[in-house]
């Protein structure tokens, strides 16, 4: 089975990405399920019903979360489903509504996707490495062999030690959060890493949000409202990475990227 994975969508910049390209990339690569990081796609912070319909249309399966996962509170509806394609990292302490496992499968064939957050500079969680032992490992006792992971996490050494500890066991671990595409696509026995995806959405922006108050942040370290841009033609980046997966190990993966609405093209292939 083969999977498309998008990193962060920020905004309306993001979803039209989305809209322009992942129809074109399902047909042209076979793509049976495609995941999206969608924590941002609504005006940066969040997402809502509306987003989730627009994005579903456009081909989007399973959206996962992070730390903006309860930007927008009408979420909670989609969170609380069961078996909901709408996921919120795992490792929110017990009792929290919604799950970050989603289980479907492709012809008969099952797999699982699993969405984790890490902790340094984010919200307090259980330990994500512990969640993801304990999680794979149940995931594997009920015969559910192809695993994919969102690890939502700021520091690409925490990213690195969870697909060091995961390969063998996974098919694959997507990093995300940070939105700048690392790009160090890597399969150790099996299984398929990258630290980060990168971002669709605002190219001319940091990491997706106007440039000016992050700027004046940094100049004066007096916080402001985060805006992202609404400008048409506003240079713009698509990212996915393809993975595919067989009997739970990736024996394929490259990355997809288009500027500014620009052909798509295969950047990098997984080694």
């Amino acid at each position: 089975m083969r999977f498309g994975f998008i990193g962060d969508i920020v905004g309306r910049v993001g979803r039209n990405q989305v809209a322009r390209y992942v129809k074109e990339v399902r047909q042209d690569y076979c793509l049976d399920v495609v995941i999206a990081n969608g924590e941002n796609a609504s005006h940066g912070f969040g997402l809502t019903g509306k987003s989730i319909a627009e994005l579903q249309g456009y081909g989007v399966d399973i959206f996962t979360g992070g730390n903006h996962t309860w930007d927008k509170k009408e979420v909670i509806a989609f969170l609380a489903l069961e078996n909901s394609s709408v996921l919120r990292p795992h490792n929110y302490p017990k009792g929290v509504v919604g799950s970050g496992v989603y289980k479907g499968d492709v012809e008969g064939e099952k797999f699982a996707v699993l969405n984790l957050m890490g902790h340094f500079g984010m919200p307090q969680c259980d330990n994500a490495f512990i969640c993801a032992n304990a999680t794979i490992e149940a995931l594997q006792k009920e015969g559910i062999r192809n695993i994919i992971v969102d690890f939502h996490a700021e520091a690409t050494s925490e990213k690195r030690a969870m697909f060091m500890m995961l390969k063998g066991k996974i098919a694959a671990i997507f990093g995300t959060h940070t939105h700048i595409g690392t790009d160090d696509l890597e399969i150790f026995e099996g299984s398929f890493g990258v630290s980060d995806v990168g971002m669709s959405g605002a190219r001319e922006s940091v990491i997706g949000m106007e440039c000016e108050e992050p700027i004046n942040r940094f100049l004066t370290g007096i916080p402001n409202r985060l805006s992202v841009p609404e400008k048409s033609g506003i240079p713009s980046i698509f990212q996915m990475i393809v993975c595919e997966v067989c009997e739970g190990k990736c024996v394929e993966a490259f990355k997809l990227k288009a500027i500014d609405n620009g052909r798509i093209e295969k950047t990098l292939i997984a080694k």
